[in-house]
């Protein structure tokens, strides 16, 4: 990896977790475990900041599948329309995005297969 590539997604990483430090409880511990769980499942994805909040991509030049944010004292974690997204069973629904006011073990976990889900046709540029 080049030094400018191992730079920038320095300053992606660093302006994530300063982004999500900077809201107030419980968002900015809620956010913590976010992110953590996403790169968790998804040890190659590149965090970096989409429309002023994290959003995650396989590469920094690529478009980002995942993301939350804060708006209006609300927490949201959603998918975006490049995700990969498995249909609700037995409708045409795909779900896109969901609130958190508190988080627990079953829900990260959720989040983690939606993450694996989301990324699944994904290939890796970077």
């Amino acid at each position: 990896m080049s030094t400018t590539k191992t730079d920038n997604a320095t300053k992606d990483l660093q302006a994530v977790s300063e982004k999500i430090a900077e809201w107030p409880e419980p968002f900015a511990t809620i956010g913590a475990r976010l992110h953590e769980t996403i790169l968790t499942a998804g040890p190659k994805l590149k965090p970096r900041l989409w429309y002023g909040m994290p959003g995650y991509a396989v590469g920094r030049s690529t478009p980002v599948l995942v993301f939350f944010r804060v708006d209006d004292g609300v927490m949201s974690f959603g998918l975006s329309e490049k995700a990969t997204v498995e249909r609700e069973a037995g409708s045409t629904l795909r779900p896109s995005a969901w609130f958190l006011e508190e988080i627990d073990d079953a829900t990260l976990r959720k989040i983690a297969d939606l993450v694996r889900t989301a990324f699944s046709r994904s290939a890796t540029p970077d």
